[in-house]
């Protein structure tokens, strides 16, 4: 969800074919391109759009963010899609995503249980009132500090048990420790903005894991 006045800047990167049969694409889907084309017409430029190019019958199972970078499946009829978003729907595809923070995190792990909710359009917010329930369990994999400003950062992979909008922004920033390059949902912490110091969101979805609807073999899609 972005702003109505919002024009996205020209994505210059190409979209990465991970996989392709008759029945269905994985795509590595580059950071700073819409998952679906606007209603203003200076943002024609999308996943789907790019893709119908060529496969006229592509439907986008589902969405990644605009600034977030990684893998999505995309049904190529009707029938496809539809089991496909069944498995979404029942939370049995399994996703994971590679995430710089701000700050370092205490734990080495954990899990993230705060309900989301609608805030201000295009925001959302954490809720215990109206908010739905939102869980995500993350795992630290690096713990780094510039040597020049001191800046502390921390690589985790996250691993969403829900699939709220914009959840893994959200979680980041109500623990404190905000998604680096992340405008909507960044933080100021002892003087230093997440959201400046990335030129890009640094959210990617690295892994798909779900099961093809015709040959039933469970496929576990990667982009690091």
């Amino acid at each position: 969800m972005l702003p109505d006045n919002f024009i996205a800047p020209p994505c210059c990167e190409q979209i990465q074919i991970l996989y392709e049969d008759e029945y269905l694409l994985v795509i590595d889907k580059p950071s700073g391109l819409l998952s679906l084309s606007g209603k203003n017409p200076a943002n024609k430029d999308s996943v789907h759009y790019r893709l119908v190019q060529d496969y006229p019958t592509a439907n986008l199972v589902h969405r990644l963010d605009f600034g977030t970078s990684g893998v999505m499946v995309v049904a190529l009829n009707k029938q496809i899609n539809a089991h496909l978003t069944k498995q979404f729907e029942a939370r049995t595809v399994e996703k994971s995503y590679l995430a710089t923070l701000l700050g370092h995190l205490v734990d080495n792990e954990g899990v993230i249980d705060a309900p989301i909710g609608k805030a201000i359009f295009p925001h959302q917010k954490v809720c215990t009132e109206t908010g739905k329930t939102a869980q995500s369990h993350y795992q630290v994999l690096e713990r780094l500090q510039d040597k020049e400003t001191g800046i502390k950062t921390t690589r985790v992979l996250f691993t969403p048990h829900t699939g709220r909008t914009h959840q893994l922004r959200v979680h980041s920033q109500e623990i404190g420790h905000p998604i680096i390059g992340c405008d909507l949902y960044g933080l100021t912490i002892n003087g230093v903005d997440s959201h400046l110091l990335a030129d890009r969101m640094m959210l990617h979805a690295s892994s798909l894991t779900f099961v093809h609807p015709v040959s039933d073999e469970r496929l576990c899609m990667e982009s690091i």
